[in-house]
């Protein structure tokens, strides 16, 4: 499966906000949720910190009931 581009316009974004700005949560809470249960992973790996900096090239993958979706910051 293909990683979606999402641009930000910093050199840093955290993770709770990379969510909602992909489309990949509909909310903070959403977004916080999703994190603490273990169903966001960034390159490859689980992290369960919301504010986990994200940099340009770092792939994010959540894990929804609906199927598994993908992005990555550019």
């Amino acid at each position: 499966m293909d990683a979606t581009p999402v641009e930000i316009s910093d050199d840093v974004i955290r993770l709770g906000q990379f969510l909602k700005l992909a489309g990949m949560a509909d909310s903070g809470a959403d977004a916080r949720e999703l994190i603490a249960d273990g169903e966001v992973s960034v390159n490859g790996e689980v992290d369960t910190r919301r504010g986990r900096q994200l940099r340009k090239g770092d792939t994010v993958t959540v894990e929804h009931p609906q199927g598994t979706q993908s992005a990555t910051v550019v």
